[in-house]
């Protein structure tokens, strides 16, 4: 009989609940509205996606409930029915888009980028640049835009678990069209980052969620849509750790074919010395949430996190393991190993941080980025 390691049995208990839900799904019902789509149409096949979308607003209570509290906070009002609806309308007609968007029939699309220059002068620097986002609009759109980009090439990183369940969703999309997943949490997450962003490609991530529930460490509670919320602070201690810029993307749905791409810049660790790093950290992620916010507001239907965001539910009584020892060791040799392979001896011996605080945080790096 096999032993379970009892940390990764803390860890999985103490995962936020966006993190333990299961997917809805599966490969074959993907394959077959796929084909379906493929064959049909767009605009045929979209009547099938109003019925998902219907199904999922009668019969998905939480999901119902996180979306009305979002969208009370987004549209200064109460949500009603209709609202409920063309939220998770908008959801469901993104992830449809995405079997023509990774099938490469752009064709369908007015896709309408703007600040895509950043990108252009990111890549000029030869060493690549990390693409933030959120789950907010269609990442696969800023990734269609991508492979119409001869020289853009966007490697995506995620939380491992959810790398497998998106790897097998995408592989029954299209096999062939399948980004480059990094799965976050392992020895070697940060070193696999760092080889790609010296081969000049873009590193994508969604900032906006955080995989465990109590680490208080490594999350920040900024205002956003006026009450505080926990943001991740990992995302942004990688990119200051691995001296990259970072810039701001999404890709809005705007109904109809329409998709309208930001990219803004966040920020710019290139140069900044290991004493000014927290409060460059702090600067970036104040950018990120008025950014967040900004864009919710401009396009309120495309938030697409159906789960207590804000976190007004009473939390259980429970026990909560401690994870802080494990998280620790297992990724303080993350940055370690990433600091190796970028500058040698020299760098890692600067990974020896005399703030206590800087180091348990940054070693939370990897773990705190979430799925995309």
């Amino acid at each position: 009989m096999t032993q379970q390691n009892p940390n990764n049995t803390a860890e999985a208990a103490n995962r936020t609940d966006w993190a333990q839900r299961e997917e809805r799904g599966n490969a074959l019902l993907l394959r077959a509205m796929t084909w379906m789509s493929l064959r049909l149409g767009r605009r045929l096949a979209r009547a099938l996606v109003h019925l998902i979308a219907l199904y999922f607003v009668l019969f998905s209570p939480r999901a119902r409930a996180a979306s009305r509290d979002y969208l009370r906070r987004v549209l200064g009002r109460a949500a009603n029915w209709a609202d409920l609806y063309r939220h998770v309308f908008t959801f469901a007609a993104t992830i449809h888009d995405r079997i023509y968007l990774m099938n490469e029939r752009f064709d369908l699309f007015d896709i309408r980028p703007q600040g895509h220059h950043l990108v252009d002068e990111a890549l000029k620097g030869g060493r690549g640049a990390f693409l933030m986002g959120a789950h907010l609009g269609s990442f696969e759109v800023v990734r269609a835009l991508g492979r119409t980009h001869p020289t853009l090439r966007v490697v995506v990183t995620m939380f491992e678990e959810n790398a497998r369940r998106i790897n097998a969703t995408l592989a029954a999309v299209n096999p062939a069209a399948q980004p480059e997943v990094i799965g976050l949490g392992q020895v070697d997450s940060m070193l696999r980052v760092s080889q790609r962003l010296d081969e000049n490609c873009m590193v994508g991530m969604l900032a906006d969620r955080t995989l465990l529930a109590d680490d208080t460490a490594a999350l920040r509670r900024m205002a956003f849509l006026g009450e505080p919320a926990a943001f991740p602070l990992g995302p942004l201690y990688m990119a200051a750790m691995l001296k990259r810029p970072v810039i701001f993307m999404t890709g809005l749905y705007r109904g109809g074919n329409r998709y309208d791409i930001h990219f803004e810049t966040l920020a710019d660790f290139t140069n900044t010395p290991r004493e000014a790093r927290q409060a460059a950290i702090d600067a970036a992620l104040v950018r990120y949430v008025a950014l967040l916010d900004r864009h919710c507001r401009a396009a309120p239907y495309n938030w697409f996190n159906y789960f207590d965001f804000w976190q007004t539910a009473k939390p259980k009584q429970n026990a909560k393991p401690n994870t802080a020892a494990l998280a620790a060791s297992r990724l303080t040799q993350n940055a370690l190993v990433a600091n190796g392979a970028n500058a040698g001896t020299r760098a890692q011996s600067q990974m020896r941080p005399p703030a206590r605080r800087d180091s348990n945080t940054a070693s939370l790096a990897p773990r705190e980025t979430s799925d995309a």
